[in-house]
């Protein structure tokens, strides 16, 4: 036997382990990975200070609510100091509002703070200027209540709930301020509301 064959014999299972062992490393190894190029997410910017938010009430919003704002704007007022009015039952569907119609206008809160809602009122009297005093309408229960007066169910709501009226509070509403008609009031029922409202604050 060569000298070459004697060393290969002596060598060769070392080489054929060291082979095998780099083989088993290379496989265990990870995969190399390339760098995201995915930009971080940023954080949204807040806000200026007073921006406002967009509004996600439904339309109108309550920035263009007819009866708001302006000279058309819905008002509360001393029905005691209204002098003469009309509360003869005459609703017509022309766009304008009548006593007896239900119509939808801005009803400011109580607190007159400038905040209020679009909700339905009854129009009670029309004033010889063109504007007419209104009574606003709500859907809790007031039974027994001598400050309301129930006005049966309707279309003028969604869910045909009874409405009471509120006699303690009338407002002043103009054409301009006025939403939309929504429904006339029976007339049985209209009358009842005006009695009580004339006996109430003296209205002839």
């Amino acid at each position: 036997m060569s000298f070459f064959s004697k060393l290969m014999s002596v060598l060769g299972p070392a080489i054929k382990s060291a082979m095998r062992s780099q083989t088993k490393t290379a496989q265990r190894a990870p995969a190399p990975t390339g760098r995201s190029t995915k930009a971080p997410t940023r954080p949204a910017p807040a806000p200026a200070p007073g921006s406002r938010r967009p509004s996600s009430a439904g339309t109108p919003g309550a920035e263009d609510s007819p009866g708001r704002f302006g000279p058309d704007r819905t008002v509360e007022i001393d029905p005691r100091q209204v002098g003469s009015v009309q509360t003869s039952y005459s609703p017509v569907t022309d766009g304008d509002p009548d006593p007896g119609e239900i119509i939808w206008t801005w009803v400011p809160f109580e607190e007159n703070d400038g905040q209020g809602k679009d909700r339905p009122v009854l129009v009670v009297a029309a004033e010889s200027g063109g504007t007419v005093l209104v009574v606003q309408l709500t859907s809790k229960d007031h039974d027994g209540d001598s400050e309301f007066i129930s006005v049966g169910a309707g279309d003028w709501d969604s869910s045909h709930r009874e409405s009471w009226v509120n006699l303690e509070r009338v407002l002043r509403v103009h054409p301009g301020g006025m939403r939309r008609e929504a429904s006339a009031l029976s007339r049985a029922a209209f009358q009842g509301v005006a009695a009580r409202l004339s006996a109430r604050y003296g209205w002839r």
